[in-house]
C-alpha cells in the first residue's frame, strides 16, 4: 500500500512558478512510476506528466511541455512538479499518482488506468 501526500499548492499570478511535491509512504516507491495530473472545475482529469522509477524517461502533456518539469528523488520518496509560466488555464486541483505495474506504465502511463494510488490533491489557482 502506498500514501501520496501533495504539498505546494497556491495562488499564483499568471506567468509565476510554483514547485508542487508529494510524498510518498512505502519501500518499494523507488519501483514505481509517477505521474502527475489535474482536474480543473467542471472538466475531466487529464495528464501532466510522468516519470519512470529510474528517471530514465519522462513525459509531458502538449499543454504543460517547455513549462513544467517532473523529477522524483527516490532517497526522499518524493515526486517533484515545477511548474514556470504559469497561465490562468492552469488553475485546477493537481494530483500525484503511483503505478506499480511496469508494463501498465510503460504501455499508459498518460491515462488515469495505469495508476493504483492517488494523493488528495492540492489546488492551484492561478490569477490574470
Amino acid at each position: 500500500q502506498v500514501q501520496l501526500v501533495e504539498h505546494g499548492g497556491g495562488l499564483v499570478q499568471a506567468g509565476g512558478s510554483l514547485r508542487l511535491s508529494c510524498a510518498a509512504s512505502g519501500r518499494t516507491f523507488s519501483r514505481y512510476g509517477l505521474g502527475w495530473f489535474r482536474q480543473a472545475p467542471g472538466k475531466e482529469r487529464e495528464f501532466v506528466a510522468a516519470i519512470s522509477w529510474s528517471s530514465s524517461s519522462t513525459i509531458c502533456s502538449d499543454s504543460v511541455k517547455g513549462r513544467f518539469t517532473i523529477s522524483r528523488d527516490n532517497a526522499e520518496n518524493t515526486v517533484y512538479l515545477q511548474m514556470n509560466s504559469l497561465k490562468v488555464e492552469g488553475t485546477a486541483v493537481y494530483y500525484c499518482a503511483a503505478s506499480p505495474r511496469v508494463t501498465a506504465f510503460q504501455s499508459m502511463g498518460v491515462t488515469q488506468r495505469a495508476y493504483d494510488y492517488w494523493g488528495q490533491g492540492t489546488q492551484v489557482t492561478v490569477s490574470s
